[in-house]
């Protein structure tokens, strides 16, 4: 990166001021950030006083540096480290950036420097005899899809070739820049293909309220269409079973490596039934017929029970209770190892329950405590902040035996948490912990 200097001293006015639209908003520039962090808004105004004078003056670097109440050199680290801060004087009609990255260059950015050297002068940074025009060659501008491209002031200017460009530069010396249409200069459309859309040609393809237009009318069709499908549903044909395939005669049994079949193994044939049954139990009845809720006939249970054992019910959810403590098969070495289990509820060092009161603490404002832990602790008579405030070591081990992830109760420290909130609530929190409760 080359050394950015400021202008020579006799090329420097003595005073800078904001005219009053950029006063007005340079404030609103300001005000976008926190309090004690409005030097950050040196750059929107180091800009607001490019666009106003051309290029930024060292009075205009000073008089912002004030404005922000930061030292002169801070000041000036900003504006000398981006090139976007043009230090020098440029035409006063049009200051043109060149991109000559690697696209543009490629697609022919050093015929457009060519054009610029001839029209304005042959070296960057300099205006040309009226100071109405200046250039200079810039990195990538970002339009690369539309190499090659300059930029003026704020518009972007894309499929350039010398020819247009050199139009472009006679418009803007003679003061018709702002008949120029910024953009493609070849007819394309923004950064379609040259030759026009090659994809997503269809309307419905594209907007999305065309989509969402069609999308309601579908589903409000199949709303409609759907209860007469309900009514007019006939009865369930009744399904034919595929006819077993015959059971391979022990001669033809193909040969493998797998050792044979114990007898004992072997799954038994199922019994023989009437093909009536086998029928009734092969058909289940329609999604909204009243068969469902009937029991079925017991010759289509016997079947059932034939193909897939005997039908266990489901037994309601047991209440909370947990497992009590198993020895583990002997192991490889021949010693027994106890695998570690939940405590009962019965255990000595199960910490003092009580009846659910009227009024429950808010466990979940414990660290740690989710709506899952809460119904645990809530299922072993834990339902206020005093209860785990007072629990001794042995009672939270016990208690920490029912949580899903363990150790929390000490790495979170429930207890201190617990004790804040008994004592003064959130307030009490806040004040113990710097922070409120999550």
């Amino acid at each position: 990166m080359s050394v950015r200097r400021l202008a020579e001293a006799s090329l420097q006015p003595a005073s800078f001021a904001f005219n009053r639209a950029n006063a007005a908003a340079a404030k609103q520039w300001i005000k976008k950030y926190p309090k004690g962090r409005e030097q950050s808004a040196i750059i929107p105004l180091l800009m607001l006083a490019q666009e106003q004078d051309g290029w930024v003056t060292k009075a205009a670097i000073e008089t912002i540096s004030d404005m922000l109440g930061m030292p002169y050199i801070r000041g000036l680290e900003v504006a000398t480290f981006y090139t976007q801060y043009q230090l020098n004087p440029v035409g006063t009609r049009a200051h043109i950036q060149v991109c000559g990255t690697t696209p543009c260059m490629l697609r022919g950015s050093e015929a457009l420097m060519d054009v610029c050297r001839s029209k304005i002068h042959h070296d960057q940074f300099h205006t040309n005899d009226k100071g109405t025009l200046s250039w200079e060659e810039v990195e990538c501008l970002g339009a690369c899809v539309n190499a090659p491209m300059v930029m003026i002031f704020k518009d972007t200017f894309e499929d350039l070739t010398p020819e247009r460009l050199a139009e472009i530069i006679d418009l803007y010396d003679a003061g018709k820049g702002a008949s120029v249409t910024p953009g493609p200069q070849n007819g394309r459309i923004t950064s379609e293909p040259i030759s026009g859309l090659t994809t997503l040609k269809s309307e419905k393809a594209i907007l999305k309220t065309t989509r969402d237009r069609e999308a309601k009318a579908a589903a409000r069709a199949a709303r409609q269409a759907a209860p007469a499908a309900i009514v007019a549903t006939p009865a369930a044909p009744a399904v034919q079973e595929p006819a077993a395939p015959a059971a391979p005669s022990k001669a033809s049994k193909p040969k493998t490596d797998a050792p044979e079949t114990s007898p004992a193994l072997e799954t038994p044939s199922p019994a023989k039934v009437a093909p009536e049954t086998e029928k009734a139990a092969s058909v289940r009845a329609p999604r909204h017929s009243a068969a469902n809720a009937n029991k079925a006939a017991p010759e289509v249970e016997k079947v059932l029970k034939q193909r897939s054992g005997p039908i266990v019910k489901a037994e309601p959810a047991a209440a909370f209770k947990a497992p009590e403590f198993k020895e583990a098969p002997i192991g490889a070495a021949g010693k027994k190892t106890v695998k570690p289990a939940k405590p009962s509820l019965e255990d000595k060092n199960r910490p003092a329950g009580i009846a659910r009161p009227a009024l429950v603490d808010d466990l979940k404002l414990v660290s740690g405590v989710g709506p899952r832990t809460e119904g645990i602790l809530h299922s072993l008579g834990i339902f206020t902040y005093a209860q785990v405030a007072s629990w001794t070591k042995a009672e939270r081990e016990w208690v920490d035996g029912y949580l899903s992830l363990r150790g929390r109760i000490e790495r979170e420290d429930w207890v201190k948490q617990a004790k804040a909130l008994a004592k003064g609530g959130v307030a009490e929190y806040i004040r113990v912990f710097g922070k409120k409760p999550v």
